[in-house]
């Protein structure tokens, strides 16, 4: 098998590893596709050295089928197609015993802070799992992670049909999320600096912005006649963004912080106060936002063509690393030999 492996100083390398059988109570995965994603860009650039430790094998967006059963796995078949969800928590903390298991004090998420998928083989616990249908393509299915973060957020927001959305950042989450939104019946824009992602959001339907140009808020002012948008999907991670958010969101509207701020940033607390906001943070997935996600990429609800803007073999990895850090492509994803 190969594995491409993070060692540090902005770096990956690609070399055969002998596979590990799986240990009891695992399973070992033919790995098919693995999706980049922001987190694994931070990861390269140096961003998450104090978390991950080194050499790792990260990747955490991914699909294929069951290579081989750890001792005491039932209800699982070898070349049965699946994801993972890849969270494993203690389920002792307070937040486990609470019933937020998703966000344990104690999470592993896996790999992250454990070995992931961007191997040829890989042995997870059989409980992270996700099955999947044989009418899901495999490379569609590689979306199934991000999709499930997009399904959280909205769900996190409790968005209705009719109401109305404003998504800031249309990157591949902003999209997801939007996308999502809209199959609740919301009407939504999204607001996005990029005119290649602007277009992208456009030939999806989207109405879209461009915070750069005009006056942001009274665009949205004057598409909902006043009132401001129900919701507003934070996801662009920049500081301006969630200073000037709160100004788009109706009385007793929703913000919801989807993006990761590493440092703290100022937010319009004078404007939370008098619309009586409620500010929601929205992290990871739980186990129904999978299978909501598999139900919406198998129905085609995901334009997963659209989203999925290139492939490239294992063995290139660290050219499709730096071919999204420059900012090309929405969704690359990594053959890991898994449908060779």
């Amino acid at each position: 098998m190969h594995a491409a492996t993070y060692v540090g100083n902005g770096t990956l390398t690609v070399a055969e590893a002998e596979p590990a059988p799986p240990p009891a109570g695992h399973v070992q995965i033919e790995v098919a596709y693995t999706g980049i994603c922001g987190t694994d860009l931070h990861i390269l650039h140096g961003a998450m050295d104090g978390r991950v430790t080194l050499p790792a094998v990260i990747g955490h967006e991914m699909s294929g089928r069951i290579a081989a059963l750890g001792q005491g796995v039932e209800g699982w078949a070898v070349g049965a197609p699946v994801g993972v969800m890849p969270l494993d928590w203690c389920g002792t903390c307070p937040a486990c015993a609470a019933g937020h298991q998703h966000i344990c004090q104690n999470l592993n998420f896996i790999g992250i802070d454990s070995p992931g998928s961007l191997q040829t083989r890989w042995n997870v616990p059989a409980e992270v799992l996700v099955g999947l249908p044989e009418s899901l393509r495999l490379d569609h299915a590689a979306l199934l992670e991000p999709v499930a973060v997009a399904v959280h957020d909205v769900r996190r927001a409790a968005l209705r049909p009719g109401e109305k959305a404003v998504v800031i950042g249309g990157g591949p989450i902003g999209l997801l999320i939007a996308v999502v939104a809209r199959h609740t019946g919301a009407q939504v824009v999204i607001a996005e600096p990029d005119a290649v992602r602007r277009a992208t959001a456009a030939g999806l339907g989207f109405d879209v912005l461009d915070p750069g140009d005009g006056d942001q808020a009274g665009w949205v002012e004057e598409w909902t006649a006043g009132a401001g948008a129900d919701a507003v999907f934070e996801v662009s991670g920049s500081p301006a963004a969630v200073l000037g958010a709160a100004s788009l969101v109706r009385v007793r509207g929703r913000l919801v912080i989807v993006a990761i701020h590493p440092q703290p940033v100022p937010l319009d607390l004078k404007r939370i106060f008098w619309r009586e906001l409620t500010v929601l943070g929205a992290r990871v997935y739980q186990r129904d936002d999978f299978e909501t996600a598999v139900s919406l990429l198998d129905s085609g609800e995901i334009p997963a063509d659209r989203l999925i803007t290139g492939q490239v073999p294992l063995a290139q990895v660290a050219d499709a690393f730096h071919q999204l850090s420059e900012g090309n492509g929405m969704k690359v994803l990594i053959d890991c030999g898994g449908e060779s």
